[in-house]
C-alpha cells in the first residue's frame, strides 16, 4: 500500500526565485504555503500572471507573491508586503512551482493484495506492485516498477511495460502491449472491439466483422480518464511515444498515432485514420475513416476532418478547410447577414 500524502512545506518567496531561477522584486522572507489562481488566491499563496490585463487584477488579490514575465509591466506594490517573481517564461516556472507543492506521496510497496486473481501463466515483476482487487490473466505480463492501481484488468496476453501506472478500472485487453513509463487514467479501455458490421445475408440486420488485431502503445504516453482504443480488425492499432490524449477520447481500429501527439477531450477518431508526428486535435473535433493528418497539423476544437489535412498546416470548421479560408467564410457570412438586416430595416 501506498503511504499517505504529507502535506507541502511552506517556502519563502527568496527560496523560490532561487528554485524558478527568477529576479525577486519585493520581500523575500513572505512565506509561500500553496499555489492557487488570482481572483482565489489568499495570502499564503503564490499566484501568477502572464498579461497586462491581468496584472491591472493583481493588486486587488489576496496573493502575496506572483510570478510574472520579465517584460511586464506590473502596477506599484508595497515591497515591504509583497513580492513579485519575474521570470522568463511563467507556464514552465509554474509547472516547476506545481512539482514543488505537489503533496508527497511514498512509492507503492511492491507486491501483490491479496485479493487479486493472477492466473497460471501471468508473470509479474517482483518490483510491480498490484491493487486490491486486479486480474491478470493467463500469459499477461507485468514488467518492473509498474503500478496496477485496484480494480485493473488485463487480458490474456497483455503487456505492460516497465514503470507504468494504471489507474483503477483500466482495462488492457488480450495481447494489447502497453509500452513503459506510461500513465492510464481511470476507466480507460485499451483493445475493446473496433465498430465492424457488414449487412446480413438475405438482409436480415448486420454481421459483425471479427476484431482479431490488437493495440501497441509506445513509452511515455499519457491516456485520459474514459478513453477507449479500439483494436485492430487485423494488425495493430498504434499509438506513437510520448502522445498524450485527453479523457473521453475513441480511437478506432487500425488507426496509426505518430510520435508526441496532442489529441484533446471528446475527440472522435474513426478507422484507419493516420496522424504524424507532433500533430494537435482540440476538444470535441471528429475525423472520417481512412483520413491521414500530416506531420505538425493542428485541427481547432469541434473541427469535422473529412479529408487529408497537409504538413503543417491548421484546419478549422465543419467540414474542416484551411483555418484562414474558414475564417474568410466567417466573415462574408457575416457581412451578407448584416446585410439582410439592414435591407429589413430600410426596404
Amino acid at each position: 500500500m501506498s503511504e499517505p500524502s504529507t502535506a507541502p512545506i511552506g517556502l519563502t518567496a527568496h527560496a523560490l526565485a532561487r528554485a524558478l531561477g527568477a529576479e525577486l522584486v519585493g520581500c523575500g522572507d513572505l512565506l509561500v504555503t500553496g499555489v492557487e489562481a488570482l481572483d482565489r488566491a489568499g495570502p499564503a499563496h503564490v499566484t501568477f500572471v502572464r498579461s497586462a490585463k491581468f496584472a491591472q487584477r493583481w493588486p486587488a488579490s489576496h496573493a502575496t507573491v506572483v510570478i510574472a514575465p520579465r517584460t511586464l509591466t506590473l502596477p506599484a506594490f508595497d515591497h515591504q508586503q509583497r513580492a513579485a517573481l519575474l521570470v522568463d517564461d511563467p507556464d514552465r516556472s509554474v509547472c516547476t512551482l506545481l512539482e514543488l507543492f505537489r503533496p508527497k506521496v511514498a512509492p507503492p510497496t511492491p507486491g501483490v493484495h491479496a485479493s487479486s486473481i493472477i492466473e497460471p501463466g501471468a508473470t509479474i515483476d517482483p518490483t510491480a506492485h498490484v491493487g486490491p482487487l486486479c486480474v491478470v490473466s493467463a500469459g499477461a505480463h507485468v514488467g518492473a516498477g509498474a503500478v496496477l492501481v485496484s480494480h485493473v484488468f488485463l487480458g490474456v496476453g497483455a503487456s505492460i511495460g516497465e514503470k507504468t501506472t494504471l489507474h483503477p478500472h483500466v482495462s488492457v485487453l488480450e495481447r494489447c502491449l502497453i509500452g513503459a513509463r506510461c500513465t492510464l487514467h481511470a476507466g480507460a479501455v485499451i483493445g475493446a472491439d473496433g465498430f465492424g458490421y457488414i449487412a446480413a445475408p438475405g438482409g436480415a440486420g448486420l454481421q459483425k466483422v471479427p476484431q482479431i488485431g490488437h493495440v501497441e502503445i509506445g513509452d511515455d504516453v499519457e491516456i485520459g480518464a474514459s478513453t477507449t482504443i479500439d483494436r485492430g480488425k487485423f494488425g495493430a492499432t498504434v499509438v506513437g511515444r510520448g502522445t498524450k490524449i485527453d479523457n473521453q477520447v475513441q480511437i478506432a481500429h487500425n488507426c496509426r498515432v505518430g510520435r508526441s501527439v496532442v489529441i484533446c477531450g471528446c475527440v472522435g477518431i474513426a478507422g484507419s485514420v493516420t496522424i504524424e508526428d507532433g500533430v494537435m486535435i482540440g476538444g470535441g473535433a471528429g475525423v472520417g475513416d481512412g483520413v491521414t493528418i500530416g506531420r505538425g497539423a493542428r485541427v481547432a476544437a469541434l473541427a469535422g476532418v473529412m479529408h487529408d489535412v497537409p504538413e503543417g498546416e491548421t484546419f478549422s470548421g465543419s467540414p474542416a478547410v484551411r483555418h484562414r479560408d474558414w475564417a474568410r467564410t466567417q466573415i462574408a457570412l457575416r457581412r451578407i447577414i448584416e446585410g439582410l438586416d439592414r435591407t429589413a430595416k430600410h426596404p
